[in-house]
């Protein structure tokens, strides 16, 4: 599926991002009948469609759609919606999630109708707040990824910001205030079409199933005045415009000078790095979400010394650490321990006993798809032990799901029959890289 913008679209959103930074205080107001475009929406279902996801409160899903009423028909209705500006939100499906710690975090799923229109929307004023987004915030951002905040926080290392302030928010998706968030998207947008699509999907209601399976509203609707869904195609956007407020303070009063504290942000992560103190940089952030509605949470909110500790930042466990043969310190960054642990209960579900019945091409393609995800993202500077923990792991585990399926009780015959050569030469096993992944590769998670 073709995924490269269109140039009738890359056009326009350079010549949006051009304005707004040659103007910063200019405010947009004719933009509603671009996102109705033929292009745009096209453009639009291509992205929403290559991110797959289940359907919505309406159980309509892609294929339902292209093998029903076709996708050209389906863009059309939509179109036709917007320009006539009958398009009304429909409510938002929420699942929970599984958290590690044995929480659930609660997931809201838009149909797939209101995800284009999300995605029509954002191709639009994205452009808009690109121009005004900080080089310190890095999430869900075009070009940017969770390596390159890492080698922001490695590069501040080496400059001896070592006192870390590691910044957990109390539930920010849920927490954001619905006035205080579109008056800041109305300081570059004053659109009313626009502005009245965001405050429809902020005031969406939330479906969800009680114990007994039966659907009710458990959020959201027009008396509800926080919070934006994850899982909504603008929420990352609109999430990223709201604590851009708080980047905004960091860089217009010199913080990073005054306070000797760099903050490094990827949406509701972030970290302040701090070459001296770490009282004033923490009041600061607390005034300012204090003003924003937000709060840290207290209790996973730590001020660490990375040269005698280290930190999780985005899925790696980052330190100071002195070299084995020089003794110099360096920046280390590998795979987090949770990291670890979770790829290996991954591999361990994906080859478990019960599966045996399913052909073998498919468990060995369920694993590799796996593999190939994680090794895309933590295939990174320190990451040679991790990776080798990883690919024994793999072979020890397809190795003992083959001893199942052949009936083989004896773990040497076992080695002996089916070696590590065969497991990737014979039956296709993905081959973990150990040699440390010291080249920056772009990462989007």
């Amino acid at each position: 599926m073709l995924l490269t913008t269109p140039n009738t679209i890359r056009t326009l959103q350079r010549k949006l991002y051009a304005k707004a930074k040659q103007e910063p205080a200019y405010r947009f107001y004719a933009l509603y009948d671009k996102i109705s475009r033929a292009e745009v929406l096209a453009h639009a279902w291509r992205l929403v469609r290559a991110n797959r996801g289940n359907p919505g409160v309406d159980g309509v899903s892609f294929e339902a759609i292209e093998s029903g009423e076709g996708i050209e028909t389906f863009l059309r209705g939509l179109a036709q919606d917007l320009k006539d500006k009958t398009y009304r939100a429909q409510p938002v499906r929420r699942v929970m999630i599984l958290k590690e710690d044995g929480s659930l975090r609660p997931l809201g799923i838009p149909t797939i109708r209101d995800r284009v229109a999300q995605m029509a929307v954002k191709l639009i004023i994205e452009p808009i707040f690109e121009a005004d987004f900080c080089d310190h915030s890095y999430g869900f951002r075009p070009k940017r990824s969770a390596h390159d905040a890492v080698d922001d926080i490695t590069n501040a290392l080496w400059a001896g910001y070592t006192q870390v302030i590691d910044a957990d928010l109390s539930k920010y998706f849920d927490s954001i205030p619905h006035a205080k968030l579109l008056a800041v998207v109305a300081e570059r947008i004053v659109d009313g079409g626009i502005l009245h699509l965001i405050k429809q999907w902020l005031k969406a209601p939330v479906t969800g199933e009680d114990d007994a399976g039966v659907k009710r509203t458990v959020g959201g609707g027009k008396a509800n005045r926080q919070g934006t869904p994850q899982g909504g195609v603008i929420s990352p956007l609109l999430a990223n415009c709201y604590l851009h407020i708080l980047d905004r303070i960091w860089q217009r009063q010199h913080l990073n000078g005054k306070l000797q504290a760099h903050l490094v942000r990827y949406a509701d992560d972030f970290v302040v790095m701090c070459r001296k103190d770490v009282e004033e940089p923490l009041k600061v952030v607390r005034h300012v979400l204090e003003r924003l509605g937000l709060s840290l949470n207290e209790a996973k909110t730590q001020v660490v010394d990375a040269t005698a500790a280290r930190f999780n930042f985005l899925g790696f466990a980052i330190q100071m650490s002195r070299g084995a043969s020089t003794g110099k310190p360096h920046p280390n960054v590998r795979p987090a321990d949770k990291s670890l642990k979770k790829i290996k209960a991954k591999l361990t579900a994906l080859t478990g006993r019960e599966l045996t019945a399913i052909p073998l091409r498919d468990i060995v393609g369920n694993v590799n798809r796996s593999l190939h995800g994680w090794v895309n993202y933590f295939h990174y500077r320190n990451s040679s032990l991790a990776m080798s923990k990883v690919r024994n792991h793999a072979e020890d585990r397809l190795r003992t799901h083959l001893m199942k399926r052949h009936k083989v009780k004896d773990r040497g015959a076992g080695l002996g029959r089916f070696p590590s050569r065969d497991l990737y030469g014979r039956y296709g096993l993905y081959k973990v890289p150990t040699v440390a992944g010291w080249r920056s590769a772009h990462a989007s998670a």
